[in-house]
């Protein structure tokens, strides 16, 4: 299991940047769309404070709410 988690959702274009830097950087990261995902949704409202955003990072234990200006 990877130390990176990234929450997305269709159609985000930071999304789709934060899933493009860590593959390009030959990082492993396990993706989860907060759509598809049964509790995904509650989860990022727990991570960022009840803040309605993505991508929400979990790398090593911080979270890093948006992407690139997101």
């Amino acid at each position: 299991m990877s130390d990176v988690t990234i929450y997305v959702k269709d159609g985000c274009p930071y999304c789709a940047a934060a899933v493009k830097h860590y593959t390009d950087n030959g990082i492993d990261f396990e993706e989860i769309n907060v759509h598809q995902v049964d509790g995904a949704k509650e989860k990022v409202l727990e991570l960022s404070n009840g803040q309605r955003i993505v991508p929400v990072i979990v790398d090593g234990g911080e979270v890093k709410l948006g992407f690139g200006g997101g």
